[in-house]
């Protein structure tokens, strides 16, 4: 029996499409959102072959399956060599006025439980809506599935209004420690760069650092408060893997 008459089962048709998903991401070099719809395309096809009678289309399912399982398995160790090489590196280029880049659909991925510190390097985080960004940054932190208990932040003093910059921070700094989280603030007059470092090894560098949302059309305007729906800069995220990070 082929593959296209497997097919025919709207169930196969569904995970057959995943798969090919996993191939093309595969193939433009996107390791982890292929290792992801491997896993969903497994799955489907298992749920398949526990309703499946036909012998034939068992034996079939099962081949098309350890096939999968191999291939998805093989990627893993490749990735988590170049983890371990410190030769991980993905980018993702962020268009103008692109939309589903929230800081959860961004970052999600890399925030294991494992991730107890987070050192973040960006020289704005000073006027009123960086530092709603930064926020927010942290609430995600918070809620997440990972256990952080030290936030570092490294950012430029505002000489104009540094005094609601510094008493912002400072609200959040209370705000973070009423969670049981502490924010360790440095401020440097020569900081250029834009980082963010977990202490599980990975390590993102955003051209326009946390500050990559534009202003709402509104208040009342889709895109206010869920950061999905909000349109972004054009910017660059880079993603890289070190188990060796080290402080800012």
């Amino acid at each position: 029996m082929s593959r296209s008459s497997l097919a025919q089962d709207p169930g196969s048709t569904a995970a057959f499409t995943v798969l090919k998903r996993a191939l093309d991401l595969e193939s433009e070099s996107r390791g982890p959102q292929a290792l992801v719809c491997y896993q969903e395309g497994i799955d489907l096809l298992l749920q398949v072959l526990k309703g499946t009678k036909d012998e034939t289309k068992k034996r079939n399912l099962r081949k098309i399956i350890s096939d999968h399982m191999d291939r998805a398995e093989h990627l893993k160790k490749r990735l988590d060599q170049e983890k371990e090489a410190g030769k991980y590196h993905k980018q993702i280029k962020i268009e103008e006025n692109a939309t589903g880049f929230s800081y959860e659909s961004l970052f999600q991925e890399y925030l294991s439980e494992t991730v107890t510190e987070v050192w973040i390097e960006d020289p704005y985080i000073r006027h009123t809506h960086q530092l709603y960004n930064f926020l927010r940054f942290c609430e995600m932190l918070v809620k997440r599935p990972c256990k952080v208990k030290t936030i570092h932040l490294l950012t430029s003093l505002d000489e104009g209004t540094g005094k609601d910059q510094h008493s912002g921070l400072e609200e959040i700094k209370q705000s973070l420690r009423n969670h049981g989280v502490s924010l360790e603030l440095e401020y440097s007059s020569s900081i250029h760069d834009r980082e963010i470092r977990f202490n599980n090894g990975w390590i993102i560098k955003i051209g326009r650092g946390l500050d990559y949302f534009k202003k709402p059309q509104s208040r009342f305007s889709l895109g206010y408060c869920d950061f999905d729906l909000r349109p972004c800069h054009e910017t660059t995220v880079d993603i890289f893997h070190n188990k060796h990070t080290k402080k800012i």
